[in-house]
């Protein structure tokens, strides 16, 4: 039986391929295929496999789409969306090495080995206690019925990562506790006049440390040894087949040499006849990568604090106004439409327009804007911004994952775990890294027990336990997505919201930007300046316009509006709107059809227009408004003039870009003189008028064509199919949701500025990445041969494989720590 599926959220080959795997390997599937294009699946089955199943196997796989039934027989099945969830309790790779996927536990990756990390919980669940009775507790806030007291906040349960970090360090702590006099008593060996014979015999001391380092291997760190058998039966060779490799042999060898002596060669043993024994060489250097898996926790608990930060800016509580009185309630039960009151200092709760009062709001936690800005009845205000000195009344319009607050940390969280198209060479090399360090250290073995000097034997084993220790393909691993994580938060922080990792690494690579004017360069607040009419009659005509312009979603539209409305005109039933993309609308009304738009609309309408009115529109273009005729009948009786003013950034913005190498061109729907002169006062390098959608779009697709790599900056709905063309689609976050959707990065102050700010930090983080990945090479570049003796002919100097393993330990937390540096880097 065949079943057709719809599928959505898919955006790239990549995606389609992973749907089409993943479907194809449920037991009971036949044969499944994906149609990108169309969003849809066709499933050839055995017999009928419920949409839950296919449910939970896109979540083992850690695939985020939505599915429903696309078959006409089953319309009233529902749909099905497919999501992780949210916050704790899902787990994923910090080295990305299975994509996207996540797992609903704690555990070890199955590919490299290393600590799954948690992913930040999205949402905070407010629940309330008593201090007193902490048995008690409700979703809500209020009084306790038992004492009466004030309910409190609870304390938020400890991350998988905390929980991680406390596991990790009580193992240390036990240790050290056994490898330090392990160590004590193999050191003294090495002293002149060695004290610890005299208190028994050296047999007993052997003994001593084999039942050290006991607790070390089988209890501490026997998580290496179980990662290292998982990593070999599954051939996911990484870090950890090198370690177990190296400290198991070293383990073994001492074993074998404290019981049957007898068997090793002449080499191994001391004047005494004793064999030499490395029990000291296994507990520390388990015990130092321990210390290094323990370090690498507490720096990724760092690298998602950009999240964490967040998250703690959404309050936990709001006051609603309910039948004239204030009442505490939580913030998850605030429902659309409810009116709040934000008092002096507290923060705002949810997305909504002030209804009453005004106030001066600091959005730098949201915006990066550290200047307090003015709000007013009528203005918009953002969730987990901070009031300033005066109270007012908001009505809710966006709630829980709506808000924008909830938005920037879900596009964090995402973009913190995309793959930059750099790290596919680390990816290549970590492939072959182990099966080619395994290979080195055979052949220092070799080349040690023949040509090496006696005792042979014992240097060719020390050389090739030295050089699988000190080998670290983690270091390699965490190189790229250290940096991506810690660079989308410091964007979140100064209001830059980054899609994935891809367009981090292309912003830095730009050649061309391509803006919209309106509300892009302009401050998208346009405002009309007058209605003019042939006969001296503008009252009608605005009457016209303003009820014509209710039907449209364009800011233009609504400043029209807004004006007819202050005038007092009469608003009118339209009939047969429409709305010509790029030029204009139309409608009927009073049985007159009435058009209002740019030259392109009159044109195409066939209206005509006289010479005196064009000059009069001529003159109000030149000095940069922005105009559009009115038509009556297919004649053409008047114009609206709006200006929109210039954002103050625009032109320091435009400057940086030039002088950095980025061609800045304008693409407008507005006519030429008025984008002339916007474009002189900017000092553009180049612009072009009366683009179409479609104008832009194609535009696009040519410098495409040329190898250029462009980034589009728009705001409106016209701007989505050029946002979605260009390399980097750019959108203003004071624009429209779909031009949001459309974009790789959004700037949420909606100012060219944050375009500048971008590409710095793109550069920042691709500089970052270079020295993530240089160190990492260099460090196993020359580390590799270090320790398999290159210096020792010349210097006559070789690496300990204690030495190794403090080294390997610290390579992975040095690149963590590279990457926290960009926490530090001014925007």
């Amino acid at each position: 039986m065949k079943h057709l599926y719809k599928i959505t959220g898919m955006s790239c080959n990549g995606c389609r391929t992973n749907v089409e795997n993943t479907l194809n390997n449920i037991n009971g599937v036949l044969n499944a295929t994906v149609d990108l294009k169309e969003e849809k699946a066709t499933i050839e089955m055995e017999s009928h496999i419920p949409i839950e199943k296919l449910q939970q196997e896109f979540l083992n796989a850690g695939l985020h789409y939505t599915i429903s039934i696309d078959d006409p027989n089953e319309k009233n099945t529902p749909k099905v969306t497919v999501k992780p969830v949210d916050g704790n309790g899902v787990f994923y790779c910090p080295m990305h090495c299975e994509g996207n996927k996540t797992y609903n536990k704690m555990g070890d990756c199955p590919v490299c080995g290393m600590d799954l990390v948690e992913q930040p919980k999205l949402t905070e669940d407010s629940q309330y206690t008593c201090p007193m009775h902490p048995e008690v507790v409700k979703d809500s806030p209020g009084d306790c019925p038992v004492c009466g007291m004030d309910l409190v906040p609870t304390t938020p349960e400890k991350s998988a990562e905390s929980k991680t970090y406390d596991r990790l360090l009580k193992k240390m702590k036990l240790s050290i506790a056994f490898a330090l006099p392990v160590f004590i008593i193999s050191m003294s060996m090495h002293l002149p006049s060695n004290p610890l014979p005299k208190l028994m015999p050296q047999v007993y001391w052997d003994w001593l440390q084999f039942i050290l380092t006991l607790p070390i291997v089988f209890y501490t760190c026997w998580m290496f040894y179980e990662r290292a058998w998982k990593s070999i039966i599954t051939w996911n060779l990484n870090m950890f087949t090198l370690v177990g490799i190296g400290t198991g042999a070293a383990f073994l060898f001492s074993i074998i040499g404290l019981l049957f002596p007898a068997i090793f060669p002449d080499e191994f043993k001391s004047a005494s006849g004793e064999v030499g024994l490395y029990f000291e060489a296994t507990a520390v250097i388990l015990t130092l990568v321990l210390l290094g898996q323990l370090l690498e926790a507490r720096a990724h608990s760092q690298t998602s604090g950009a999240i964490k930060a967040l998250l703690k800016l959404a309050p936990s509580q709001a006051t609603l106004v309910s039948d004239g009185e204030d009442k505490i309630v939580s913030i998850n039960s605030i429902k659309k439409g409810d009116l709040l009151r934000v008092k002096p200092g507290e923060k705002i709760p949810v997305d909504g327009v002030i209804t009453e009062g005004a106030s001066s709001i600091d959005e730098s936690m949201i915006t990066g804007e550290p200047i307090p800005v003015d709000k007013e009845e009528s203005d918009k205000v953002s969730s987990g911004t901070i009031n300033g000195t005066k109270s007012f009344i908001m009505k809710a319009e966006k709630v829980g994952a709506e808000t924008l607050l909830a938005q920037i940390i879900q596009m964090v969280s995402d973009a913190s775990r995309s793959r930059a198209p750099i790290q596919k060479l680390a990816d290549t090399i970590s492939k072959y890294f182990v099966p080619i360090v395994v290979i080195i250290a055979i052949i220092t073995f070799i080349v040690w027990a023949y040509f090496g000097p006696n005792p042979a034997l014992v240097y060719a084993f020390v050389n090739a336990v030295a050089v699988l220790i000190i080998a670290c393909p983690c270091a390699l691993g965490l190189a790229t997505p250290m940096s991506v994580m810690v660079g989308v938060g410091k964007g979140a922080q100064n209001g830059i919201l980054i899609k994935n990792a891809e367009a981090l690494e292309l912003m830095n690579k730009i050649d061309v930007l391509i803006t919209d004017k309106t509300g892009t360069l302009t401050e998208g607040k346009p405002s009309v300046e007058k209605v003019y009419s042939v006969d001296n009659e503008s009252t009608d005509l605005l009457g016209y316009i303003g009820s014509l312009n209710q039907n449209s979603e364009h800011p233009l539209a609504q400043a029209i509006v807004d004006y007819a409305k202050k005038n007092d005109s009469q608003f009118s039933t339209v009939k047969n709107f429409e709305t010509y993309a790029g030029m204009g609308v139309v409608g009927t009304i009073d049985k007159e059809n009435i058009a209002l738009g740019n030259e392109k609309l009159m044109l195409k309408l066939d209206v005509t227009v006289s010479n005196t009115l064009k000059n009069e529109v001529l003159k109000e273009q030149r000095l940069g408004k922005t105009v559009s005729f009115i038509a009556i009948n297919n004649t053409a009786v008047g114009y609206v003039s709006i200006s929109d003013a210039i954002k103050k950034t625009s032109k320091q913005a435009v400057e940086h870009l030039i002088a950095n190498g980025v061609e800045v061109i304008m693409l407008t729907g507005d006519n030429e003189n008025t984008a002339k002169a916007v474009a002189k006062e900017l000092n553009l390098t180049s612009f072009k008028a009366s683009c179409l959608p479609e104008d832009k779009l194609e535009f696009i697709k040519k410098l495409q064509s040329e190898g250029k790599i462009v980034a589009m900056a728009g705001d409106g709905i016209n701007d989505a199919p050029a946002l979605a063309q260009a390399n980097i689609g750019i959108a203003m976050g004071t624009g429209t949701d779909i031009a949001i959707e459309s974009s790789e990065i959004t700037l949420v102050k909606g100012d060219l500025k944050g375009i500048v700010k971008a590409k710095y930090l793109s550069h920042a983080v691709m500089k970052n990445i270079k020295q993530n990945l240089f160190f990492s090479f260099a460090y196993n570049i020359l580390g590799v041969p270090i320790a398999a003796g290159l210096l020792y002919p010349f210097f006559g100097m070789l690496l300990s494989p204690i030495i190794a393993a403090l080294a390997m330990s610290f390579s992975s937390v040095s690149v963590i720590t590279n990457s926290l540096r960009l926490r530090s880097v001014k925007l």
